[in-house]
């Protein structure tokens, strides 16, 4: 056995290497923060968007209305040029654009980009408000499931709210909506309701790690199912890639609906609508009028019904990938073009993407 002093100082080593084992598996000041430290970090770059526009609304009596509507929305700065991202299903067919901050300024905004099968858009700022500092995006894929997670906005247009949770799931593409088959969703318990959409999920070191898109819920409130479309899909979808915004929702037309509206081809897309100053409303593309129920279903019609799209002949649902794929490569300048089926006749449409 070593003498007195000897054991000592071998304790005393032990201790320091315990110590220096626990100091090395907690995370570093600037990494871990409270939720307060969080929320005040990041806070700044969240925004509310407010999108003005009109839809085409069934009623109950068979007939239908064209009603304007005003959505609120989520989003958050993420460059310093004024690039905001949100959820595609609040600005699609938006014929206006309004990106509030926290101190209560309103700014323009356009579409800049858009995917609706991943549930996202880009906007640009028209200007961009001094000291705005865009939020950091992080990598989602090292978020591990029970990890704590807080989301920002604006829940039935109450601004700036927060709501904490944790990670409760992930989500590949093509594995949970058939609507939006691109998207890979970060599923969290953190309340999220009407408003939130296109707002931000952060991480504690108060990094984006997500994009809010939906719930699942049967009462039609927050029920602990919340879909936010990763970080790591909003890079590369809308930062990297930025697919063309055409301002336009389509219905498949196809089956027996392609006969019963004398279609001379199996498959066709209804324009449902198209926003205003849109490159779709640019070249002339036609929303529908009214909406009648067909087997059940609520079919838009007395709009254009696009047979042939980049000169691409639409036939069935893999045609209208390679016509969404086309698309997505179009910037300003490009041509694009449209055969459709107006009123029993065929036309084409052709014009410049402003």
């Amino acid at each position: 056995m070593g003498s007195p002093a000897v054991r000592s100082r071998a304790s005393g080593l032990q201790f320091l290497l315990l110590i220096g084992a626990l100091a090395g598996s907690l995370p570093s000041p600037s990494q871990a923060q409270t939720v307060a430290q969080v929320f005040q970090q990041v806070n700044p770059s969240v925004v509310v968007v407010r999108a003005k526009g009109r839809d085409l609304i069934a009623r109950g009596s068979g007939d239908s209305t064209l009603v304007n509507y005003n959505e609120v929305g989520s989003g958050v700065v993420v460059s310093a040029d004024g690039k905001v991202l949100t959820a595609a299903h609040v600005v699609q067919i938006a014929d206006e654009v309004v990106v509030e901050f926290l101190s209560g300024e309103s700014v323009a905004a356009r579409v800049v980009a858009s995917e609706t099968t991943a549930d996202l858009a880009l906007l640009q700022l028209i200007t961009v408000p001094p000291g705005v500092k865009p939020a950091v995006l992080g990598d989602s894929s090292r978020m591990q499931i029970g990890e704590q997670v807080v989301v920002i906005g604006a829940p039935y247009g109450i601004v700036h709210t927060l709501t904490v949770g944790y990670l409760s799931a992930r989500h590949k593409p093509y594995t949970i909506f058939a609507e939006m088959p691109l998207a890979e969703f970060l599923q969290t318990d953190a309340a999220i309701n009407q408003g939130n959409s296109g707002g931000p999920m952060f991480n504690l070191r108060g990094e984006v790690i997500g994009v809010v898109s939906h719930i699942i819920s049967k009462s039609g409130g927050f029920e602990g199912l919340g879909f936010v479309v990763s970080s790591n899909m909003a890079r590369q979808l809308m930062l990297e890639k930025r697919p063309f915004w055409s301002g336009v929702t389509w219905f498949r037309v196809s089956g027996n609906l392609a006969q019963y509206l004398n279609l001379p081809q199996p498959f066709g897309l209804a324009a449902e609508e198209v926003a205003k100053k849109s490159p779709a409303e640019a070249i002339g593309l036609r929303a529908s009028r009214v909406v009648a129920k067909i087997e059940g279903k609520d079919v838009p019609l007395g709009g254009d019904i696009v047979l042939e799209a980049m000169g691409i002949q639409l036939e069935d649902e893999a045609s209208f990938e390679k016509v969404r794929a086309r698309q997505a490569q179009l910037r300003s300048g490009d041509e694009m073009t449209f055969k459709v089926l107006r009123a029993g006749r065929v036309i084409e449409l052709k014009g410049r993407i402003p």
